[in-house]
């Protein structure tokens, strides 16, 4: 009787628990269960416990997130003594948050099976507000050591993998992706006594939604409309009416369908080149139109005029917002083909066979 093929073990460091954080769970998360099917057993190793994430964008809490930290590197000195025993390891943004990348170059050491996943631009060194005080300290020389050590790097931009090309000629480029099976389209385009204009993100991007400030608040002068807002709980524009709520996993998909136009405003920053546009990914994918700034990885996933709008002024923003506001037709025509394209090409279905490749010739 033949014996069945030994089931190989990989090991995920990343930075966040699981099923918590976009750049992760609508990134390398959503193909865990492909990955267990095709004959790996995997052992994710979060930095972060749950009770850390629940107060790391929060304002204050020093002393408890200086302990958590502590918690953390413990964590990864656990990993050292056991990274020997994996057949490969699949690293996201870095293995410790803070200064040269010592714990890195163990990892390489230690197994030098390794994969290694970068989301954004973030060794240019972007943080949130509320722990803008740390910006000295993290260690964006991590990211560079990684790109030169991995057996292969996984990229999200054309931007970014166009970086890390100056290091490795071993990437690919994957779009963060939406699960189109939980995101379903919607079918009625009408709208009730109110459009809804929606942003969906977290408190350290919720400002540049105030770059459309004038434009939103003169258009509620003349127009009946709210402005939902997910993932900032305290966000206001002031003259406007709002909706906010912070993010919540179980009724995310419920809370974004509501939006009648989907808004995805940036600044024209270095970093933003960097972002896979998972916030017009996620628009599209339910059908909802979708107005986004002309910028980076925007240009790849929206045809301006058919699946969406690219815009960038002030009058682009006001024009494309009224031209949907004005006809349903073209509201169903944009998020109908907008649906197609995540569908074809930014779906889990569209990119699992890319990450199964991958992990098979380096593991």
């Amino acid at each position: 009787m033949s014996k069945l093929p030994r089931r190989k073990k990989i090991l995920v460091v990343c930075p966040y628990p699981e099923d918590v954080a976009p750049a992760q769970r609508l990134k390398y998360e959503q193909y865990f269960k492909s990955w267990e099917e095709a004959g790996y057993d995997l052992t994710v190793s979060p930095f972060m416990t749950k009770a850390f994430w629940n107060v790391v964008y929060k304002k204050g809490h020093f002393i408890e997130k200086a302990l958590w930290t502590m918690w953390g590197h413990i964590l990864r000195i656990r990993d050292l003594f056991r990274l020997p025993f994996y057949d490969g390891v699949y690293t996201f943004l870095w293995v410790t948050p803070f200064g040269p990348p010592i714990y890195e170059w163990l990892f390489a050491k230690l197994n030098k099976n390794f994969i290694y996943d970068i989301d954004d631009m973030v060794f240019l060194g972007h943080v949130s507000a509320a722990n803008k005080f740390i910006l000295k300290l993290k260690g964006r020389s991590k990211m560079i050591f990684l790109m030169k050590k991995a057996k292969h790097v996984i990229t999200c931009t054309p931007a970014l993998d166009e970086f890390v090309r100056q290091f490795t000629s071993e990437t690919t480029d994957i779009s963060s992706t939406i699960n189109t099976e939980t995101y379903k389209a919607r079918q009625d385009y009408s709208v009730g006594n109110e459009i809804v204009l929606g942003w969906s993100g977290s408190h350290s991007t919720s400002k540049y939604l105030h770059l459309l400030d004038n434009i939103i608040k003169e258009l509620s002068t003349s127009i009946p409309l709210k402005l939902k807002v997910i993932g900032d709980a305290s966000f206001s524009m002031e003259g406007v009416k709002t909706e906010s709520k912070q993010w919540n996993r179980e009724d995310e998909v419920a809370e974004l369908s509501e939006f009648d136009i989907g808004l995805y405003p940036l600044p024209d920053e270095p970093w933003v080149y960097g972002k896979s546009g998972l916030k017009a990914l996620q628009y599209m994918a339910l059908g909802i139109p979708t107005i986004a700034v002309d910028l980076g990885a925007n240009k790849r996933i929206i045809n301006s005029g058919e699946n969406g709008f690219l815009v960038n002024s002030e009058s682009e923003w006001k024009e494309s917002i009224l031209k949907l506001i004005e006809s349903e037709e073209l509201r169903r025509k944009v998020g109908t083909n907008a649906r197609e394209t995540v569908v074809n090409k930014f779906s889990i279905k569209a990119n699992e066979s890319t990450y199964l490749e991958i992990i098979k010739k380096y593991i």
